[in-house]
């Protein structure tokens, strides 16, 4: 079973700040190892959406909603995935997942989702 860690929601005024944290394994079984790092969120009633994504080397990638106000990070050495988000909007307020890509070469990609952390942007 591959566990995923979450931290760092919560409810936050408009105009305020989070930062979501995301803990994966290294690698798993058999000889898979930590690929793209991302995060997804679903408000109440929407499906998923694409937040941010980053690739091991850095490139990150993100979701026009969110760009110059979110930023995703990561830190190889702890296989942690981070979301700073600054400048949030109550229509930022869902269900953050945290997901990971595990890659082999000449194997399909296995991915993996966090259990979620709330963020409620409200006044």
């Amino acid at each position: 079973q591959v566990q995923l860690v979450e931290s760092g929601g919560g409810l936050v005024q408009p105009g305020g700040s989070l930062r979501l944290s995301c803990a994966a394994p290294g690698s798993i079984f058999p000889l898979y190892t930590l690929g793209t790092l991302g995060w997804y969120r679903r408000a109440p009633g929407m499906q998923r959406e694409l937040v941010a994504t980053i690739q091991r080397g850095g490139s990150p990638n993100y979701a026009e909603s969110v760009k110059d106000r979110f930023t995703i990070s990561r830190d190889n050495a702890k296989n942690t995935v981070y979301l700073q988000m600054n400048s949030l909007k109550p229509e930022d307020t869902a269900v953050y997942y945290c997901n990971a890509v595990f890659v082999r070469a000449g194997f399909v990609n296995r991915d993996y989702w966090g259990q979620g952390t709330q963020v409620t942007v409200s006044s």
